[in-house]
């Protein structure tokens, strides 16, 4: 089987800025991925290129061994690619079961029957009703999480899922993912906290000023001089 992600030299530029720069990656279905680096790396706009937000100027990107680098958006999501924002994007004036609903144009009663499976799953059953506007910040990050499980992904990309998130309620996320890891899911992540990232993810992707620098187990990474310069400035 191919991995289920392949990024293949994949440049992007805005202008004269080299946003990201010929990166190479490859993910395995059913494993946990990081994405780290210092701000301005270039984490969320591989993200974004992988998504089709953005267009790449150069490389290629495969998911399940098909090219989807030109496809739009909507078209991504439609293969099985799902993903979060570093902004929360829920509809405040909608309830947490009306916010994942409006992703779904499958029937109602199977649509709300999944809904309410997905705010059991992360411990929210009880705010269902509640306007999304009325949660706390994570809550809210809760209810964006589960909205892109509503269609079942195979991938799933997390921008930032930690940042803001109380302990408690990041301990559900954290283990929501590996439910999903066990399921059969795989996940890619980009995350500043590194106890997060060191206590979740299986491998770990390193970028500086756009480029690859470094990948490898966390244990690894935490330790390579090159990333320890990079990343906390040592």
């Amino acid at each position: 089987m191919p991995p289920i992600l392949e990024v293949d030299g994949v440049l992007k530029r805005f202008g004269g800025v080299t946003a990201v720069d010929r990166v190479s990656l490859s993910l395995e279905a059913r494993h946990i991925y990081g994405l780290i680096g210092p701000n301005g790396s270039g984490k969320t706009t591989l993200f974004n290129c992988i998504t089709g937000v953005e267009q790449r100027d150069e490389g290629e990107i495969r998911f399940k061994g098909r090219r989807i680098d030109g496809l739009k958006p909507h078209q991504i999501f439609h293969e099985g690619i799902g993903r979060t924002f570093q902004i929360i994007r829920v509809f405040p004036e909608l309830t947490a079961l009306e916010n994942l609903l409006v992703v779904t144009t499958t029937d109602y009663a199977q649509a709300r029957a999944r809904a309410e499976e997905l705010l059991r799953f992360v411990k929210l059953e009880g705010l269902a009703g509640e306007y999304a506007g009325n949660l706390s910040y994570g809550q809210q990050k809760l209810v964006e999480f589960i909205r892109v499980l509503m269609t079942d992904p195979e991938l799933i990309l997390l921008d930032e899922p930690a940042a803001g998130v109380n302990r408690t309620l990041l301990n559900d996320l954290l283990d929501a993912v590996r439910q999903l890891r066990d399921r059969g899911k795989t996940v890619l992540l980009v995350e500043h906290d590194m106890k997060v990232v060191m206590g979740l993810c299986e491998t770990v992707f390193v970028l500086d000023h756009g480029e690859k620098l470094a990948e490898g187990p966390p244990g690894v990474i935490q330790t390579d001089e090159r990333v320890i310069e990079a990343y906390f400035g040592r």
